[in-house]
């Protein structure tokens, strides 16, 4: 019985130092230290080594390779998907399995140990001694085991991937298989019915069941692009076989029930379905062939006797195809899910199956996530709702004052003479800091940055594009249908988009670059005259005619004065405001709060996964502490409404006091000139600042693009090398190879379109395993009629039934007469 089990093979990985990437990462990226979970780190590292050399169907592998897929489960919680390390694997299935498939992802690790347990369940299904009932039920367990692993690597793992699944593990693939296991343990229940000597209804509802799931896992396989047409005709094959053996047992009970007509009928549909079986019969292996062709001389030969009986003996109509009822199913096959693996809480820990859960005191790569989402959105309470609204309110304060040619009208009046001390002051300020050469080596600083960033940038893309280069002479040396890996820009998608990304930054960041030097280019005059000395103040200022200001003047000037320097305090406060928000900012570490919330949640809910989603909570109650410098905007808004008004009003007043005045207008004019290229020279220097600390946090992002440019093309140069030397091996028997798999792709397309056919025929899905009935002549009744003359003779018939093989599932199912001519009751009368 070996040949009936279909097994999936091995797939085969590389030895690669899971511990030293697991080591790098938490050094660079946790707060804890490597050191601390060195046990840790050596216990990986032997789990895979055990898992992953695990090829051969021994029990002891089970444990071997589902303890490092729940450790592996286990610590998708603590780590991210992409932890540095490739992980190389080379497809069980398919055209393609001497060449690995290699990506940085722990769940591509996961989904590849997954399916080496489903393979490992189908091997050890295949090894056990089935000529028993208790090796069919273990074979049975094993199977629908098996059939769990797939669906729950197809529904739960090969999803939250990130990234295309290998070619053997689409859906198609996976469902084939997970179908063709259960097909496989309802097999193996079936034959235990048949050897226990269950009743023929109930061995009739479980073959037909075997039918179904055969012929699911057929359809699925022509979609597939790595299941072998030899499986795929062999899941043909037990799809009419088994369909076969449900009618035959049907028609057994038929006539146990004395339904002499209907039993006739699904006879003849039982010799159908085994006819359509055998069509397959050069794919096929000698056991299912020989079984195939037992089946058929069985069935054939109680088909001759029923009909002979049914038209001397019984006269009982034999109903049509459309007339008889549909087979009952009596499914006995059903998926495993491995809970052990799926939820690690049930087999990690103290009472665990698989040991103490690895990496448990490391805080979790969630509670960073969280600490950072956290971060975030205190910085843009702090930038975007307080900081920005301050700095925009006072921005349309300046703005108000500049409409109005404040304070510069008032200087001038104030003081005829000389220079005002606010601009003396803003002098002084400006030649401390070097002013324009302060501005000039901020601007070069900025544009060393940004030609760092601009280089390497550009550096990675020509990587991407010399790979892409390669990769297309590479593919017209060779053709396309030989090299047929995919083209860089589908390998590493994320890197063309990255490249994208930051060549709008750039540009982006180009336009404002070019803004500043506008800005700087028009108050570059002034800005000069600032920093200069006071002499070169006293002649840019010209003095005012009038030297004393008359009363109703001095008036207004002093009222308008009072508001002014009440805006100066305003500006003051919220610039002392904005650092003191900044200050508090860095003061709030989250990191405790998350590491105490943390340890409570694993208290009180062991092996549970921690998800950053659950501090949000957390978050809300520890943002309430900003609500207090939100809730203060109004006030200032309020505040700076009533000086608007009020400078506005006395501004008024002043203006028409000294109306038809007209000897201060150019010291006026020169003084406001002044007065706003100090405030252009802060805001330009605000705008470098800025600028450098743009181009300097985009240096980690460009510097890490092109590091995994260059590591890319590292990797795609030496799979073009393995698959150049593949081809190079493999040229002398190409022509073979080649016809083959053409051959191959004809007879897929060919199943394909013959399942489509038959399915669109029906117009509805099939209820019960009943091919169309082979047309069979009526009996002769002059032939087959008895008279007293002829007397009774005793058949001795021997049907050619094939030789036991150490399989014979049917052996019981289909039994034989006795042999010799001695008459026994139990063989029945036979009229010759």
């Amino acid at each position: 019985m070996a040949s009936h089990i279909l097994t999936i093979p091995f797939r085969r990985t590389h030895s690669v130092s899971l511990a030293d990437a697991l080591k790098q990462y938490i050094s660079k990226n946790y707060e804890q230290h490597p050191d601390m979970f060195k046990q840790d780190l050596e216990a990986i590292d032997k789990q895979r080594m055990e898992a992953v050399t695990t090829l051969e169907p021994h029990v002891s592998g089970i444990r071997k390779i589902a303890s490092y897929a729940a450790q592996l489960v286990w610590i998708g919680g603590k780590f991210p998907i992409d932890i540095g390390e490739e992980f190389a694997w080379y497809p069980a299935l398919g055209f393609n399995t001497q060449s690995p498939i290699t990506e940085s992802n722990i769940r591509f690790e996961l989904a590849n140990v997954l399916f080496n347990l489903a393979t490992l369940y189908s091997q050890l299904a295949y090894s056990l001694n089935r000529t028993m009932a208790e090796g069919l039920k273990s074979a049975s367990s094993y199977l629908c085991q098996a059939a769990g692993v797939i669906e729950y690597l197809k529904t739960d793992i090969i999803p939250d991937m990130r990234s295309t699944p290998p070619e053997d593990m689409d859906t198609m693939t996976l469902e084939s298989l997970q179908q063709l296991m259960l097909a496989q343990a309802q097999e193996c229940s079936w034959s235990v019915a048949v050897k226990n000597g269950y009743k023929d209804a109930l061995i009739a509802k479980l073959a037909a069941k075997v039918s179904d799931l055969y012929d699911q896992a057929a359809e699925h396989g022509t979609r597939s692009d790595t299941i072998s047409t030899e499986w795929i005709h062999h899941m043909s094959a037990k799809h009419h076989h088994f369909a076969a053996a449900a009618q035959y047992r049907a028609a057994c009970d038929c006539l146990e029930k004395r339904k002499y007509g209907e039993e006739v009928a699904r006879l003849r549909d039982s010799v159908s379905c085994v006819n359509e079986a055998l069509k397959e019969s050069k794919w096929v292996h000698k056991v299912v062939l020989a079984d195939l062709n037992g089946l058929k001389i069985k069935v054939v030969e109680d088909l001759k006797r029923a009909e002979k009986d049914n038209d001397m003996i019984y006269l009982a109509s034999v109903p049509s195809k459309s007339e008889l009822k549909s087979l009952d199913r009596a499914s006995m096959a059903v998926a495993k899910k491995p809970n052990d693996i799926a939820d690690p809480a049930t087999s990690l820990g103290d009472r665990g199956v698989f040991g103490q859960p690895l990496f448990s005191k490391l805080v979790p790569y969630s509670v960073h996530v969280a600490a950072q989402i956290y971060e975030d959105r205190r910085d843009r309470i702090i930038n975007s709702s307080i900081i920005e609204e301050l700095e925009t309110m006072t921005t349309k304060l300046r703005s108000l004052l500049q409409s109005l040619n404040l304070p510069g009208s008032l200087q001038a009046t104030e003081k005829p003479l000389g220079l005002p001390a606010s601009l003396t002051a803003h002098a002084e300020e400006i030649r401390q800091q070097q002013g324009l050469h302060r501005l000039r080596r901020s601007l070069r600083e900025v544009d060393t940055v940004k030609e760092n960033d601009t280089a390497t940038y550009k550096e990675g893309v020509s990587l991407l594009e010399t790979e892409a280069s390669e990769d297309d002479q590479a593919r017209r040396k060779y053709g396309t249908e030989r090299w047929s890996r995919p083209i860089g820009e589908q390998a590493a998608q994320h890197l063309y988009t990255q490249a994208g990304e930051i060549d709008g930054y750039l540009k982006s960041a180009h336009s404002s670059d070019q803004l500043v030097l506008g800005k700087l280019k028009d108050w570059e005059e002034p800005i000069r005259v600032l920093e200069g000395t006071d002499r070169d103040l006293e002649d840019y200022v010209p003095s005012s005619r009038r030297t004393i200001m008359p009363a109703n003047i001095e008036k207004e000037a002093s009222r308008l004065r009072n508001i002014l320097n009440e805006i100066s305090r305003l500006e003051s406060r919220r610039r002392r405001k904005a650092e003191a928000l900044r200050e508090k900012a860095n003061a709030d570490d989250i990191h405790p709060t998350l590491r105490a919330e943390t340890a409570r949640l694993e208290r009180e809910f062991p092996m549970q996964k921690i998800e950053a989603m659950q501090f949000d909570h957390l978050f809300e109650i520890r943002l309430q502490r900003y609500d207090e410098d939100r809730n203060a905007l109004t006030d200032e808004r309020e505040e700076q409404e009533r000086l608007a008004a009020q400078v506005h009003e006395a501004n008024t007043a002043f203006a028409n006091a000294r109306k038809g005045d007209t000897s201060g207008r150019e010291r006026e004019k020169a003084l406001q000139k002044l007065e706003n290229a100090y405030t252009k020279y802060k805001e330009i220097l605000s705008n470098l600042n800025t600028g450098r600390k743009f181009y300097n946090d985009l240096a980690v992002v460009v510097n890490k693009f092109r590091d995994a440019c260059r590591d890319f093309r590292y990797h795609r140069r030496i799979e073009a090398g393995q698959v150049e030397a593949d081809l190079s091996t493999a040229m002398s028997s190409m022509s073979l190879a080649q016809t083959n798999a053409l051959q191959d792709q004809k007879e897929r397309e060919a199943l394909r379109t013959q399942y489509n056919a038959a399915k669109a025929s029906t117009g509805e899905p099939m209820t019960a395993p009943m091919p169309t009935r082979a047309n069979a002549a009526p009996p002769n009744p002059a032939g087959g009629m008895w008279s007293p003359e002829m007397g009774i003779k005793f058949a001795s018939i021997q049907p050619q039934v094939p030789p036991n093989s150490g399989a014979g599932a049917h052996k019981a199912a289909y039994p034989v007469p006795p042999k010799g001519g001695a008459w026994t009751p139990g063989a029945g009368m036979r009229f010759s």
